[in-house]
């Protein structure tokens, strides 16, 4: 149960209902996610939310599909049921399946796992060197 009451559609007027309008327009929904109902009671807040996760998400040098991906690696790896939930819908309605989630999930396993493991250890990074390559042919 959320810690504040989420505003309904029926209850927004003002930048809420035009943030709510925009939400369920471009996300093409039937109703507005609880996350924005909850940020509703500071519609200046809520209206910034929006504008940064559109500015986020937009097409750039990452496509939406990568964005969806490291999105619900954060998500699992910050324990947010919510955000894994609506991220994964996301990730599905862009063509992912079970097979790549398991996956997805297996590469955030590893790197939690070895980055804990480094970070425990202070492992100190060093760039790797490239090995000189040497032609066969050659008599050095």
């Amino acid at each position: 149960m959320a810690l504040v009451r989420l505003v309904d559609e029926s209850e927004a007027q003002g930048l809420v209902k035009e943030v709510y309008q925009e939400i369920l327009e471009s996300r093409r929904l039937e109703r507005v996610p609880n996350y924005w109902k909850a940020l509703a009671h500071r519609p200046e807040y809520l209206k910034a939310t929006w504008d940064k996760l559109k500015s986020v998400m937009a097409e750039s040098a990452l496509d939406r599909k990568t964005k969806e991906i490291i999105a619900v690696a954060v998500s699992a790896t910050n324990n947010c049921s919510y955000c894994l939930s609506s991220h994964t819908d996301a990730l599905r309605s862009l063509g992912f399946g079970d097979a790549e989630l398991v996956e997805l999930m297996a590469v955030v396993d590893f790197f939690n796992g070895s980055n804990a493991v480094a970070s425990g250890l202070k492992v100190e990074y060093e760039p790797p060197v490239p090995r000189t390559q040497v032609d066969p042919g050659s008599k050095a």
